[in-house]
């Protein structure tokens, strides 16, 4: 196994759809894999796609229930109701800076593991939106460009700086009085 290089914003590779995995079960798939998440475990992400790794191939890796290291080859996603949820998102590709994204609250997925076995479901919360993310990579779309308030786009040290005074002036406020 190896670590790969990240590419980072900017790189044309972010920006271009990938093309389909023909094969999920050839061993330069499974040896692809097995680095991505070699390469995800050494930088603490949550998702890796492929593209991420100068890779143009429909495919991710992400840490599943029980910290179990999953991969989802040729993956399809579709919300499941109408309902949205805003989130904090960061991104190995955009090193220190974090964003608050709308994503689809639920979700239905499928796609293939490494063995060519169907793998579909359902997935809410946390586990929705890292799919819906590295679902995105895999179209050329970086988190920033689903943000409709830039405003809310930062570097991680300023975002927390910003939030601990603010949390700090919420409680230096003398009580209100009811009427």
């Amino acid at each position: 196994m190896a670590l790969l290089k990240i590419a980072r914003m900017g790189h044309p590779v972010l920006t271009r759809p990938a093309l389909p995995v023909e094969d999920p079960t050839a061993p330069e798939i499974r040896r692809l894999v097995a680095d991505m998440a070699e390469t995800m475990e050494d930088a603490s992400g949550l998702g890796l796609a492929a593209p991420q790794v100068h890779v143009g191939l429909r495919l991710f890796v992400w840490r599943g229930g029980a910290g179990n290291i999953l991969a989802l080859i040729n993956p399809e996603i579709e919300p499941v109701g109408e309902e949205m949820e805003e989130g904090w998102e960061g991104c190995l590709s955009i090193p220190g800076l974090r964003g608050a994204v709308p994503r689809a609250a639920r979700i239905r997925f499928r796609g293939f593991d490494i063995e060519g076995r169907l793998m579909e479901g359902e997935a809410a919360g946390l586990a929705a939106r890292v799919i819906q993310h590295e679902t995105d990579h895999l179209d050329g779309v970086l988190y920033p460009m689903r943000m409709p308030d830039l405003s809310r786009f930062g570097f991680n040290e300023e975002l927390h700086r910003a939030a601990t005074q603010a949390a700090r002036a919420a409680n230096d406020q003398p009580p209100q009085e009811s009427t």
